[in-house]
């Protein structure tokens, strides 16, 4: 079971720790609950009529705390690389190891990302197709990688890819998350 951290907590992070949390890894959410997504109305997000940002975030939140994630809304200070994993440090100076570290808390975790090393130009962070960053088990999605292009479907998709790219590399092969109906 790996220790995965993420910093952010708006559709992005929490649909990482969704699958991630499902899947049994022990996921840590750390986020202010100050996400845009609380500016948002969603009326074109598969599956939602329609639905206010806010309301999305507390039902997504109930979510992934249902499937067994941690939500703490202590702010992340600063992270550093240490040999394989990630040592994060809270505000107060608590600190938090970590096998993956995924960024997801907008423009503001710029700064995170290039104290763990990662490659930022032009206000994004550089990222691979499965939003893997330079630095080995950092991801970063949503406004960190798109700044001018965010969506919260765009996001939450992000988060789910960088949770099947943890969960496949720490089974040794590729891993699928299908929904199966309930049995009758």
């Amino acid at each position: 079971m790996a220790t995965v951290v993420i910093v952010g907590d708006g559709p992005g992070g929490l649909g990482a720790a969704l699958f991630l949390a499902r899947a049994e890894h022990d996921t840590r959410v750390y986020g202010t609950d100050k996400t845009a997504m609380h500016h948002a109305h969603l009326h074109n997000y598969l599956g939602i009529e329609e639905l206010g940002g806010s309301e999305f975030q507390q039902i997504a939140r109930r979510q992934v705390t249902a499937a067994g994630a941690s939500l703490d809304e202590t702010e992340v200070e600063s992270v550093e690389r240490r040999d394989d994993r990630f040592v994060i440090t809270l505000d107060g100076g608590t600190t938090v190891e970590a096998n993956y570290l995924v960024l997801a808390g907008g423009k503001s975790a710029q700064s995170l990302a290039a104290q763990a090393g990662a490659t930022v130009e032009d206000g994004r962070v550089s990222v691979d197709v499965e939003y893997r960053t330079d630095v080995d088990r950092l991801y970063a999605v949503g406004r960190l990688v798109r700044p001018e292009r965010s969506q919260a479907i765009i996001s939450a998709g992000a988060g789910a890819t960088v949770a099947l790219d943890i969960l496949s590399r720490e089974a040794g092969k590729d891993v699928h998350d299908w929904d199966s109906p309930p049995e009758q």
